[in-house]
């Protein structure tokens, strides 16, 4: 059993982290948040430590370093807000621990070979969720795909459609979340993980056009090197096929293939799990697997809007 710690144990995402701690047979010893409101933990566990400072929750992990293993901090992982995702990760590679890390690893391309350093000086690892790559639907697209590419070269583009819609209220914009140098803007916080699917999918990218931008909604045009993709990624309730209404879904996914529907809803938010499995077996998604969609999500929040 290993020994894991959280930081944003108040945040959206830190549940799917928590159940996969649990699921995997592992314990959460220790938790780190400003905001109090972290009663969520008793659902999963009974004995955390929580702190509202990251200064005490710091000099835990390094009183407990220095002790037995099996009570030391294995892993932590990080539910933080995104400016603070590379900062927590060194934190967690200072204190002798491996780090994984909710999207976006980072924000910004070049805080990458800064984490990369400090892997190398410390020896620990950093990991970066990247569930798509687990969804059974897009392995099998992908399969189907490299087969292709090698029974017919050159005739194997695609014309491929993305749409991301997730409604959120007025509280977005005044959050966290709506702070581009805080979030990475839209492109980063909802859409990194698509942009990491298409890279992984149809491969590098060639060229980057953004033909729509607002504070709730981003679309463009990719070319990749074995598709030409149109994406669009939205906040805006307005932007649904249907009706929003509370207390039911106010989120749509949709990708297409040469006009063929793909699969990828289902699932999608329970493959935190398996992506623990794998980092646990060895398995897990490091710096290098996420430079590529990072790289992209920046030139595209730098990229001028293109005139029709």
């Amino acid at each position: 059993m290993k020994n894991f710690a959280l930081i944003g144990a108040a945040g959206y995402i830190a549940p799917r982290h928590m159940q996969a701690i649990k699921d995997t047979g592992n314990r959460l010893a220790a938790v780190a948040d400003p905001a109090d409101s972290v009663g969520i933990l008793d659902k999963y566990f009974l004995d955390v430590r929580y702190f509202p400072e990251i200064e005490r929750f710091d000099r835990h992990l390094e009183k407990l370093r220095n002790g037995p293993d099996d009570t030391r901090i294995h892993y932590v992982s990080i539910c933080s807000p995104n400016y603070l995702h590379d900062a927590h990760v060194r934190l967690a590679l200072r204190s002798g621990c491996a780090a994984i890390c909710e999207k976006p690893l980072v924000i910004n391309p070049w805080n990458l070979d800064q984490l990369s350093q400090v892997e190398s000086e410390t020896g620990g690892k950093v990991y970066s969720i990247m569930q798509l790559r687990l969804l059974p639907s897009l392995l099998q697209l992908k399969a189907s795909l490299e087969k292709a590419r090698m029974e017919t070269p050159g005739l194997t583009r695609k014309k491929v459609s993305l749409s991301y819609i997730t409604g959120r209220g007025p509280w977005y914009q005044l959050s966290w979340k709506g702070r581009e140098e805080r979030s990475g803007g839209l492109v980063t916080n909802i859409g990194i993980h698509f942009f990491d699917m298409l890279i992984w999918l149809f491969g590098e990218v060639k060229q980057v056009r953004v033909t729509q931008r607002t504070l709730l909604t981003v679309k463009g045009e990719l070319e990749l090197a074995h598709a030409d993709v149109d994406w669009h990624l939205s906040v805006d309730f307005a932007s649904l096929p249907f009706e929003a209404l509370p207390g039911q879904t106010t989120t749509f996914r949709s990708i297409t293939v040469d006009g063929e529907e793909i699969e990828f809803s289902n699932g999608f938010t329970s493959l935190h799990t398996q992506s623990y499995k794998e980092i646990l077996n060895g398995n897990g998604f490091g710096i290098e697997h996420a430079r590529p969609a990072i790289e992209l999500v920046h030139n595209i929040r730098k990229a001028n809007v293109a005139s029709r």
